[in-house]
This record gives C-alpha cells, sequence and structure tokens, in this order.
C-alpha cells in the first residue's frame, strides 16, 4: 500500500454460484477498513455464505450516489484507509458503478488493485462456441429502438465477435434489431449464467429473435453475436444446452 494514502481494491464477485468466489476476494473482504457495495444486502449473501462477521464498514456505493459516494470514498482513501469495492455481480465499472472512483483515486495518485474474478462477458463468450480472439463488449444498448439500432450499426462492418447486457423485458426487440441490422448472423443467448438454470440458446439472429419475441424470461441475460464473417452468416441448426429439464 502506499504510505501516504490508502489503497482502492476492485473485487469480483460471483455472477451466480456463490462458490465462484475467490480465497482472495475473502480475505481482502475482511481486511479492508471500509466495504463499498452496489447493494448492502446483495453482499450480505456472500457475507452470510462464508460466515464473514467481522469485515470494514459497509458502505453503498450505486448509480444513484455515486457522484456524491465517489467524493466521500476518495476522502477515506486519502485518510490512508484501505476501501474494498463490489457490485452485485462480475466486476465493478463493467456495466455496473466503479468507474468513476477508479479514475478519481488514479487522479489523485492513490494506488489501485483489482482482483480477477467471475465475468459474465468472458463466460458468455467461451459459452457461445464463437470465436474468441477478438471481441468486443458493448455493455447495454438504449432502451429506445432508434438508438439502439444505431447503437448496433456502429459494429456492422467489424469481423470481432460482439457482446452485449440486455434486459429480459427487451430481450426479444433486441435481437429483432440485431437481424434487421446485422443480418442472420449466429449468435447465443446466454442466461443465468453459473446458476443452477443456466441456459445457453445458439442459433441464428432471426430464429433467435422469434424464439424470444414475447417469451417471459427471467434473470441475467448476456447475447453474443458473430462478428462480419461470411461463414458466421449460414443459417445452422438450433443448439441448446441447458442446466435444467424443461
Amino acid at each position: 500500500m502506499n504510505e501516504q494514502t490508502g489503497t482502492l481494491i476492485i473485487i469480483a464477485t460471483p455472477i451466480g454460484n456463490l462458490e465462484d468466489v475467490s480465497i482472495r476476494c475473502l480475505r481482502i473482504i475482511k481486511e479492508a477498513d471500509v466495504l463499498a457495495c452496489e447493494d448492502t444486502r446483495h453482499t450480505q449473501r456472500i457475507l452470510l455464505r462464508y460466515n464473514i462477521t467481522e469485515h470494514g464498514k459497509l458502505f453503498p456505493y450505486h448509480e444513484h450516489n455515486e457522484n456524491r459516494a465517489t467524493h466521500k470514498l476518495l476522502q477515506i482513501l486519502q485518510e490512508g484507509k484501505s476501501i474494498a469495492l463490489v457490485s452485485n455481480a462480475g466486476f465493478p465499472g463493467i456495466s455496473d458503478p466503479g468507474f468513476r472512483i477508479v479514475r478519481a483515486a488514479r487522479d489523485a495518485r492513490i494506488h489501485v488493485d483489482v482482483i480477477p474474478g467471475p465475468s459474465a462477458v468472458t463466460t458468455a463468450l467461451l459459452s457461445s462456441g464463437l470465436p474468441t480472439s477478438s471481441f468486443t463488449f458493448k455493455g447495454f444498448p438504449p432502451k429506445k429502438r432508434g438508438q439502439r439500432q444505431k447503437f448496433i450499426e456502429l459494429e456492422k462492418d467489424v469481423s470481432h465477435t460482439l457482446i452485449f447486457f440486455e434486459s429480459p423485458y427487451r430481450i426479444g426487440s433486441f435481437l429483432e434489431d440485431a437481424y434487421q441490422v446485422l443480418g442472420n448472423r449466429l449468435g447465443a443467448v446466454c442466461i443465468e449464467l453459473t446458476k443452477k438454470f443456466e441456459r445457453v440458446h445458439r442459433d441464428n439472429l432471426r430464429t433467435l429473435a422469434d424464439m424470444f419475441m414475447n417469451k417471459k424470461v427471467k434473470g441475467e441475460i448476456t447475447v453474443v453475436i458473430a462478428g462480419n464473417n461470411p461463414k458466421f452468416l449460414e443459417d445452422s441448426p438450433r443448439v441448446s444446452h441447458d442446466n435444467d429439464e424443461e
């Protein structure tokens, strides 16, 4: 740690299965002076699961207080204390709060550690069966259709694999827009990764859009779509991988 200031520690937490937490993650949660959480109730699940009764002070850090909380956390770091930052799943800052405090800490010359761990992005990529050598993570697309189509079209000509997060309430509309903009490429819809009812549906975008257009879906969704390559524009038989019996 820096002798004059504290350390900001970015911790990746499980995206579903709590057994995916690392030994290092648990140790730092116990040792940090402050545990900044996207949702303290969610973080309590990990604390209870691993019988962690002694830990740093819980500090809410979420999208609704991120600006104000960043200023307060920076003050704590400048007092020489350590802060462990966690989101509800995966890495803080990856489509979750975290970027602002990392940038503020770097600007203030405060040391930042990143603890490796689970990520829905790489888990979905590997589950999809699509090329992994080069990819772009796009995060959540806009909610409005016109803006969403423009968002997708920015990647229309790239040859690498595309990865998106999407709400279960908009997954059908998103897939339809992806088909309209990108053509009938191969893709994968990954639902509830690492959890008991994990499902990965692999098919062309036309079939996937029809499958999810009016379907009620529960859980976190990551979508992987092939890049602009002719061999991934061919229709292929539907392949679904389920960890449940439906």
